[in-house]
């Protein structure tokens, strides 16, 4: 039906005979004896010339046959990549005609939410999305090729599993032959892939699906998909080099489909790529999720404000935040400021505005006259801070000074941020236990699969809370890609942390026992890593929602505005999987 593609036609073309489908863009008439016709297929955009009026509307899908001419001078389109050249002498052919769509197929018009997914076959033809899908193709085409040039076997897991601690809520699929039984929809391969080393495969990945049946956000959906990557006889440095080569490609990858989009005018954006442990992150930017373009870094001012009887300085951590310029802030904003460093869990938030004096670096602020003159000097050297600058300060425990000060790095660099750089950042040795549970219990931070540090095994039962793990994230922009770990490979390591958790033997053996027993066949010692691809394509293309870079999203409630998804079942299937016929309905179409 076609011998080329819209937007894949130049001036070298010129003189061709050629035909081309799609869906009709615009159509524009010049009297009764000229027409033109902007076509649109997934390539782009193609004029093509009518002489005589045309019997075709926004969205019909037609044939066109013409020949590549070059347009007269001065009506040469730099913005399409067709721009040079148009479709003379044409014959149009209707292939289909269409209703009008719903919203103007193209991305001048901000269009609600809900109607986009409910007609997500016409939100699909526009060039926003027709441009994310296209680069997410490309990207999860470079990550197959940067596996399988590293040496890994792509292998499918299981999509019917089962229950595993991982921390999330899980998708229950019941069982139609064994009634009261129940599947799982996996929350990620973990279990699978720690088997397929077990099976001597050494190096494993897949692009997988996965389910978790949490509440919606921006980067956050009930099925998303994932890298999953998994190796044998390996240290964290072997893991983050394969998952930083697959990951740079994609981006690589990424790029060279936008520049082709907007017909080489757009520049890619420098990307880094560094390390640093997750108390260093803790203690330089209040987050395991570092935004490394934002400005500046916490500082300790423990030292600077020893000995001071200002209450709201004294604990037994002091950080504190500079600002460049924020001295201009007025007081309703530094009040809102400190709201949310209470919210965030600080005790309080001191501020002072740096500013100069006869020479001097003075502090004004409430706590200033509570301050003598050599001790806002030193205070702002300490701090960094010159005059026009804004020093935000938070004295108490650790966490509840790191943490606040972090989100108020995020709200105050953030407005103003003018770099589109990509800094990846691997962060490592995480806590193994993150709090406690319920019962005073110590909580898995990652799952319970984690290898503790070795340096710090002895004091796995003794002093859980200060135990590290290796278990590492990759960060980009804020942004966590994934998480990752080496895990426990030995039955006895792996018992323990059981113990601690509050999962004793027999319990153990009951959800485990598998995994125990693969154990004692010889496990290798083993790790891995999982990217999520929805947030990393979110993130090349500069959307701020994983919604716009999946074909088919559900809605922040859950729902399918497109298929009416989730609907209740019929009495005949409820009966079939043993569930109270309660749960249904009999109403057409629910499949009673």
């Amino acid at each position: 039906m076609r011998t080329h593609l819209c937007g894949r036609l130049r001036a070298a073309d010129e003189g061709q005979r050629v035909r081309v489908c799609g869906w009709v863009a615009r159509r524009r008439e010049h009297g009764e004896h000229l027409a033109f016709v902007d076509l649109r297929d997934r390539s782009g955009l193609l004029q093509c010339v009518v002489d005589g009026q045309v019997d075709a509307r926004p969205e019909w899908v037609v044939q066109v046959e013409g020949t590549v001419r070059r347009r007269p001078p001065g009506t040469e389109n730099p913005a399409l990549a067709t721009g040079e050249v148009e479709l003379g002498d044409c014959v149009l052919t209707v292939l289909n005609r269409a209703e009008p769509p719903a919203f103007p197929v193209d991305d001048r018009a901000e269009v609600d939410e809900t109607t986009r997914l409910r007609l997500r076959y016409v939100d699909l033809r526009r060039p926003r999305l027709q441009r994310n899908l296209r680069v997410r193709a490309a990207m999860v085409g470079a990550i197959r090729r940067a596996m399988d040039e590293q040496g890994f076997c792509e292998v499918e897991t299981p999509m019917l599993w089962t229950p595993t601690p991982e921390g999330a809520r899980e998708f229950a699929v019941p069982s139609r032959l064994q009634p009261g039984r129940f599947y799982v929809l996996p929350q990620s391969p973990q279990i699978a892939k720690q088997l397929l080393m077990v099976g001597g495969l050494d190096r494993y990945y897949q692009i997988a699906k996965c389910f978790r049946d949490e509440d919606l956000r921006a980067d956050r959906q009930f099925e998303f998909t994932q890298l999953d990557v998994e190796l044998s006889f390996c240290e964290p440095a072997d893991v983050h080099a394969a998952v930083s080569r697959a990951v740079l490609d994609a981006l690589a990858a990424a790029d060279r489909v936008l520049g082709e989009l907007t017909a080489g005018s757009y520049h890619p954006p420098t990307t880094s790529l560094t390390s640093m442990t997750w108390r260093e992150a803790m203690d330089r930017y209040g987050t395991d999720k570092p935004d490394l373009r934002l400005p500046g870094e916490l500082v300790d001012l423990a030292a600077a404000l020893a000995g001071t009887e200002v209450r709201a300085l004294q604990g037994p951590c002091v950080r504190g935040l500079v600002q460049r310029g924020g001295a201009t802030l007025g007081r309703g904003r530094l009040d809102a400021l400190v709201e949310q460093a209470k919210a965030a869990g600080a005790p309080g938030l001191a501020w002072f505005r740096v500013q100069e004096a006869d020479g001097r670096v003075v502090l004004d602020s409430p706590l200033a006259r509570f301050l003598d003159p050599d001790r806002h000097e030193a205070l702002a050297k300490a701090a960094g801070a010159a005059p026009g600058d804004l020093l935000l300060v938070v004295a108490g425990e650790w966490r509840a000074c790191v943490e606040p000060l972090g989100q108020l790095r995020v709200t105050l660099g953030r407005a103003a941020l003018d770099d589109d750089s990509r800094r990846l950042c691997w962060v490592t040795e995480f806590p193994l236990f993150d709090g406690v549970d319920d019962e005073g219990r110590p909580a898995a931070a990652h799952h319970p699969f984690t290898m503790p540090h070795p340096e710090d095994l002895d004091r796995l039962e003794t002093e859980p809370a200060s135990v590290r793990s290796l278990a590492y994230d990759l960060v980009l922009n804020g942004w966590e890609l994934g998480s990752g770990s080496i895990r426990v490979h030995r039955e006895d390591i792996q018992r323990r942390i059981f113990a601690l958790l509050g999962i004793g033997p027999e319990e153990a053996e009951a959800r485990f026992g598998f995994l125990l027993a693969a154990f004692r066949t010889g496990a290798p010692p083993h790790g891995g890593f999982a990217v999520g691809i929805d947030r990393l394509v979110a993130l090349a293309v500069g959307e701020e929602t994983i919604r716009e870079v999946v074909a088919f999203p559900k809605t922040q409630s859950g729902a399918d505005p497109l298929t009416g998804a989730p609907k209740p079942l019929g009495p005949r299937q409820l009966r079939e999987l043993g569930l109270p016929p309660t749960l249904g309905s009999s109403s057409p179409g629910s499949g009673g």
